[in-house]
This record gives C-alpha cells, structure tokens and sequence, in this order.
C-alpha cells in the first residue's frame, strides 16, 4: 500500500511522467506495468489481468480485474463508485 501512496504523492517530471509509469507498481506480490498515473486514478496491467486504483479524500479504491474481464468495463466500474463516494464526501 505504500508504494500506491508514494506513486499518488509524485507530482511527476516537467513532462508530467510519474516514477512509477517507469518502475512499475507492486500489488498484492506481483508487478503492474503502469498505463495511467494522474492525481486520481492509476492503471496497472500485467497480461490480461490488470488493477485500477481510484482516490477519493477518504479513500483509496483498489480493484483486480481478471483476464475475462474488459479493462474498460473495470475501470468504468470502479471510477463511478469513485465519483460516488466524492459526491457523498467520502
């Protein structure tokens, strides 16, 4: 969970490139090639199979999705109950 915090905390380069979409995220014991890391959400993949991590201000959303599962579907899923929990104040 550390690393998820750290990663969150970077404000990235000049060029907006975060350390982790370089290094990889660690989840759960196996390594996620980074695809999206901005102040909300990060995106992981590994194969198939991936993770979508979402934040809220008193959260932090954290998804796996298998490898029959559509990687836009999981991160539709877990970004709306994101905006829900925002809208509640959670």
């Amino acid at each position: 969970m550390q690393e998820i915090v750290t990663a969150y905390k970077d404000k990235g380069d000049a060029n907006g490139v975060k350390k982790v979409q370089s290094t990889g995220l660690h989840v759960g014991g196996e390594r996620f090639i980074v695809i999206k890391a901005d102040d909300r959400s990060i995106y992981g993949k590994k194969g198939k199979e991936g993770v979508v991590i979402v934040k809220t201000a008193q959260a932090i959303l954290l998804a796996h999705y298998p490898e029959h599962v559509q990687p836009g579907s999981a991160a539709n899923v877990v970004e709306q109950l994101g905006d829900y929990l925002v809208s509640v104040g959670y």
